[in-house]
């Protein structure tokens, strides 16, 4: 079974900033002036299990990419980008539906109709050019737990920085047939490079930019579900003041909800 498409959410609204210290996500953006920040939830294709989050904070034309995932393949790596357009094209996450042989394994290449080609390949060394999409061995690696972290700063083109909303995280990297380990007998070759398996290639997992196609328009429109499109991305001064007051709401309500049954059971005791 393949994961639905994901969908397209709020940019930094209350609450995102405490759960990027939950997953050890800092917050660079958030504490450079005039920065801003995205938040991207990683869901998973090819039933692998796997899920994550990540970051994408940007200030001038520097990118910091952050990732957390888990039910990666242990010990494995996994070949993981951007991809999107930056000419205002609408790409977005796979559904089962672009399995189109029907084989039951979502492959890159059926993916890519959904989600375009590779913007940014997130090596951990090197460069970070679409051409580096298979360089596996400057790809991280997960732990024998299966978890995955990621942490890169890179300078980015200024299409990049004017359409990072457009863009969002795929990591590659199945174990179809649970022996720990990418190989033929899963899945098959892979269609982009033979002397690979296709478990190395294939989606593992997808997200999109939370806000994505609200601050550039895409070609053929967006769905908004009526009503003119509005912009979600706040300054990152802000999205942490609006964070701070509501986790100030949060509390006062629990103190005031305390407070409250205190006083019914002293009445029911007097009683």
């Amino acid at each position: 079974m393949i994961a639905k498409r994901t969908g397209r959410l709020v940019v930094l609204a209350a609450g995102p900033a405490a759960v990027f210290l939950t997953l050890g996500l800092s917050c660079p953006a958030l504490a450079a002036e005039g920065g801003k920040a995205y938040q991207i939830d990683l869901a998973q294709l090819n039933d692998s299990g796997s899920r994550g989050t990540a970051m994408l904070s940007i200030k001038g034309n520097q990118l910091t990419v952050q990732i957390q995932s888990e039910g990666m393949v242990p010990g494995q790596p996994s070949a993981q980008h951007l991809h999107g357009s930056t000419k205002g094209h609408d790409f977005q996450c796979p559904d089962a539906s672009d399995d189109t042989n029907r084989d039951g394994v979502l492959s890159n290449t059926e993916a890519t109709v959904d989600y375009g080609d590779i913007n940014i390949s997130l090596t951990t060394s090197g460069d970070t050019k679409a051409a580096s999409g298979l360089a596996v061995d400057r790809m991280p690696v997960a732990d024998k737990q299966g978890k995955l972290s990621y942490k890169r700063t890179i300078t980015v083109a200024q299409d990049v920085v004017d359409h990072i909303k457009d863009l969002h995280i795929v990591q590659h990297g199945i174990d179809r047939n649970h022996n720990g380990t990418y190989d033929v007998q899963g899945a098959g070759k892979s269609e982009l490079d033979p002397k690979l398996p296709q478990e190395a290639t294939a989606p593992t997992n997808c997200g999109m930019v939370m806000g994505a196609s609200v601050g550039s328009l895409p070609v053929g429109g967006i769905e908004t579900g009526g009503g003119a499109p509005q912009s979600t991305t706040m300054p990152a001064g802000a999205a942490l003041a609006v964070s701070a007051a509501a986790a100030g709401v949060v509390l006062l309500a629990r103190r005031r909800i305390a407070a409250a049954r205190v006083r019914t059971e002293t009445e029911g005791a007097a009683a």
